[in-house]
């Protein structure tokens, strides 16, 4: 099943709730674009991206109920996180691996998100571990809905489990474990694959044999989806849709955003070495913050104006983030032998 941009749940959202999406997925762009710097500057050790991201993220956060569903996220998605609830101090503490970084202690590669207060699952750096993990999540919601723990109606609870990762890592046994757990058991999880055409450095026609991902769902018996990643409001249409198919109890959804990463893999890549730069350049015409804020001002709903306000507060809370973390000081050496694991009990 495709898409098009044409809005259907998205034509009922607010003015504000436009430019909130709109003001994440600037935030995050920036936020990414410091880090490169940062990490050319030599300041920090390591930066994965989510440029070009930032629609497919930003359109399924707000699809969710945030800070309540679960959220088992990748490596770039960092628009997501923020939309969540992440903070950009947050992601800085990360970079840097300061004391008091909120997801490990700073125990965690930057990138590895986590948040127990906001649902968010911490991963694990071996690629599509977090598949078969988020559908044993959405596995115990419809355990607890069914053994009557919850109420499925309850918006204070869980009634969804969503996981992100590449299409490359739809190359791994694991995503097809997860899915076909998903399908089996007709669970309320959602399988969000971010397309951007290269697994590293391997081209999608090396990945796989079929033209989209999404073909695979009708093997799983879960409901297939392609949208345009770069249409934040395509992608919230089909992934509100694919919400209230999980809260209705029909059942899992992958959805396929078909997207690009304009930069490379990671801070330690060189995509000049598989790709052309006419190929990125093309795709930068398409950049998804920019299409967004084009189509904000053509609907009156953001004016020049607005967006340099925008820009100049994204900026700030960027420098603020910096600051903190360079001021904080790094976790004792003995610190990485405590917290490990919840104390016996007696």
């Amino acid at each position: 099943m495709t898409t098009n941009a044409v809005a259907r749940a998205s034509s009922r959202l607010s003015e504000d709730t436009l430019l909130e999406m709109f003001w994440v997925m600037l935030l995050s762009r920036r936020l990414d674009e410091r880090s490169w710097a940062l990490h050319r500057q030599g300041k920090i050790h390591f930066h994965i991206s989510g440029m070009g991201h930032e629609a497919a993220q930003v359109g399924t956060a707000f699809a969710l109920n945030r800070g309540v569903d679960y959220v088992h996220p990748y490596y770039r998605d960092l628009a997501l996180v923020l939309a969540i609830g992440v903070t950009p101090t947050d992601f800085m503490m990360s970079l840097y691996g300061k004391q008091g970084e909120y997801s490990s202690g700073g125990r965690q590669m930057p990138s590895h998100f986590g948040s127990k207060h906001l649902n968010i699952i911490s991963g694990s750096s071996p690629v599509a571990t977090q598949v078969p993990q988020a559908a044993g999540i959405a596995f115990a919601i419809k355990y607890r809905q069914t053994c009557g723990l919850v109420d499925p109606q309850d918006t204070t609870q869980p009634r969804v489990a969503l996981t992100c990762l590449g299409e490359g890592s739809t190359s791994q046994g694991e995503w097809h474990e997860g899915m076909n757990w998903a399908g089996v058991h007709k669970l309320p999880f959602i399988c969000l694959v971010q397309n951007n055409n290269y697994a590293i450095s391997v081209p999608l026609g090396s990945q796989m044999a079929v033209a989209n991902v999404a073909d695979r769902a009708a093997a799983y018996g879960v409901t297939g989806v392609i949208v345009d990643g770069n249409d934040i409001l395509a992608v919230y249409d089909v992934m509100a849709d694919a919400v209230e198919r999980a809260y209705n109890g029909d059942g899992a959804t992958l959805v396929e955003a078909k997207t690009y990463r304009p930069v490379p893999h990671s801070s330690d890549d060189d995509d000049r070495s598989y790709r052309t730069r006419e190929e990125v350049d093309a795709w930068k015409k398409k950049d998804p913050v920019l299409r967004f804020r084009r189509h904000l001002e053509e609907i009156g709903v953001l004016t020049p104006d607005m967006a340099n306000d925008y820009e100049v507060r994204a900026r700030a809370e960027v420098d603020k983030a910096q600051a903190t973390a360079e001021a904080a000081p790094y976790p004792a050496p003995e610190d990485a032998l405590g917290a490990l694991y919840a104390p016996a009990e007696a």
